[in-house]
């Protein structure tokens, strides 16, 4: 089954103003390149040749720098209008991205990660595969969507943003999903409303007994989506840990 990826870049970027008044975040510079390229390099690398943007005011300035794509791919731009929750944002996106499987990119999301090998066994896999979650250790967890285990480390449930967290899991960013996920998003639609997260959507899954947790262990995952971050990403590539290249070496 085809793995197309959705790669969601809208918002107003407020904690990164004033440069988010006159560009949408992911065109600001990560060293040499813009943060897109970087989120487009882990897609590409993972092998996804059909890529939906989804973007605000600003998609002609994005759709002016990625273009057509690359040889073979087919890129889809989606103007989001009005910020009105991850919902109504995905299924801006739906009418190219039914019936196959979905890697679920939020663009600020940098990762030093390779996704090949995960994003073929969704492609292989005869039955439905679940969702996979892309997590790490965070010593301060309380901005994300937490992971808490039972006695035998099995993954039960998903607090987003909480005050005491249930470990030092934190998940977010980063999605793999099987052909499930539209009907498990319009479960959590009609229980939500406009308030509806993503991270209802993993819980859905993780109720199902269907979401396994990737940790990324040594490898890196920043969040590009303040000016400190942005500066501590812009160093690493420019130290070469980051990278922005379209294919595996």
């Amino acid at each position: 089954m085809k793995v197309k990826a959705i790669l969601v870049a809208g918002g107003h970027g407020s904690r990164l103003y004033p440069f988010t008044r006159i560009s949408q975040k992911t065109l600001l510079p990560l060293y040499e390149r813009p943060v897109i390229d970087y989120a487009l390099g882990t897609i590409r690398r993972a092998g996804i040749k059909n890529i939906t943007i989804i973007s605000n005011q600003f998609i002609g300035q994005i759709a002016k720098h990625v273009g057509s794509g690359l040889e073979g791919e087919q890129i889809h731009y989606v103007l989001e209008e009005t910020p009105e929750g991850v919902a109504n944002a995905l299924n801006l996106a739906r009418p190219h991205n039914e019936d196959c499987r979905l890697l679920i990119y939020f663009s600020d999301n940098i990762t030093t990660i390779e996704l090949s090998e995960y994003v073929e066994s969704f492609r292989q896999a005869e039955t439905n595969p679940g969702c996979i979650l892309l997590s790490r250790e965070e010593e301060n967890p309380n901005a994300f969507g937490v992971a808490d285990f039972d006695e035998h480390g099995n993954i039960i449930d998903i607090v987003e943003k909480p005050e005491l967290p249930p470990s030092n899991i934190a998940i977010g960013g980063i999605y793999l999903y099987d052909e499930q996920f539209w009907d498990l998003m319009d479960q959590c639609e009609k229980e939500m409303g406009e308030k509806l997260s993503i991270t209802d959507v993993n819980r859905k899954y993780v109720e199902n007994n269907s979401a396994q947790l990737l940790n990324i262990g040594k490898e890196t995952w920043v969040d590009c989506g303040t000016p400190d971050s942005l500066l501590d990403a812009s160093i690493m590539a420019r130290d070469g840990k980051l990278n922005p290249n379209p294919y595996r070496n």
